[in-house]
């Protein structure tokens, strides 16, 4: 940007203080600032936030010393245009801010709450429910509705264990145990077909890990070699109902994994 700077200019206020003011014209604004009789200024602009201006008596002449009336019209005339502040933790911003008051600093929860405060809240912790309060409304538009009856019907086919009792008969049904078995697959790593028989077998009764396993891949669950080796489970997003079927027999699983642990390590 383009400045004319005048230093050394005592205001009245300041007369017998040794204070030097610059007043900065530029293409983007005019502003004023205080600085010792040599050194660095941090003044605001409109371009990009803030400009660095060294006071030198040299800089500009004094044919352009702006009029008292002038000077006295320069405060009024800084951008009012908003500039946002983001911080990503709270509480690393108010560490921040105490370590430059110092001294004079509050405590850490009294700035915590004055920071809050100064963003609309009424204190700390009503910023931190209405955080959570829009995650979570966040969450729920993003998620579809799901069938709740399609779900119910799946988990039937379960026992109390959540093991596959029997092959449904219903297409819908097949397809949402079958992402059922596919969330007990290991995700990112390749498997011989004897270790893909060998999990199917312990999520399902009826001893058939085959037709489980053709069918996995037909429905794109599950990718293999044509020589019949490199089984992988294929990554992709389960739909709405799937989630809530995984979701709903992950505790009963986790309890039957657990219990199975103990059994071989005694």
């Amino acid at each position: 940007m383009t400045a004319a700077i005048w230093t050394r200019e005592l205001s009245e206020d300041n007369l017998g203080r040794g204070h030097a003011f610059c007043y900065v014209t530029s293409t983007v604004g005019r502003h004023r600032g205080v600085a010792a009789p040599s050194g660095e200024l941090n003044l605001p602009s409109r371009s990009n936030g803030i400009a660095s201006i060294h006071t030198d008596e040299s800089a500009a002449s004094s044919s352009l010393r702006p009029t008292k009336k002038h000077r006295r019209s320069l405060w009024k005339t800084m951008p009012k245009t908003p500039l946002p502040l983001r911080a990503d933790d709270l509480t690393t911003f108010v560490r921040a801010l105490s370590r430059q008051l110092g001294d004079a600093s509050p405590s850490h929860l009294a700035l915590m709450n004055m920071t809050a405060r100064a963003a609309g809240f009424h204190n700390v912790q009503h910023m931190r429910s209405a955080r959570a309060a829009a995650q979570r409304l966040s969450r729920a538009a993003d998620d579809p509705p799901v069938d709740a009856r399609s779900v119910e019907r799946a988990l039937h086919q379960f026992d109390a264990q959540g093991r596959l009792r029997r092959w449904p008969s219903k297409r819908s049904v097949q397809t949402l145990a079958l992402w059922a078995l596919w969330a007990t697959l290991p995700a990112g790593r390749s498997m011989p077909e004897r270790e893909v028989n060998e999990r199917l077998t312990r999520e399902h009764l009826f001893d058939d890990p085959a037709t489980l396993r053709r069918t996995m891949i037909s429905c794109a669950l599950l990718s293999r070699r044509r020589d019949g080796t490199d089984y992988r489970r294929i990554e992709q997003q389960p739909p709405a109902e799937a989630k809530a079927l995984i979701k709903s027999l992950g505790v009963q699983r986790r309890a039957r994994w657990q219990e199975a642990k103990e059994v071989s390590h005694a």
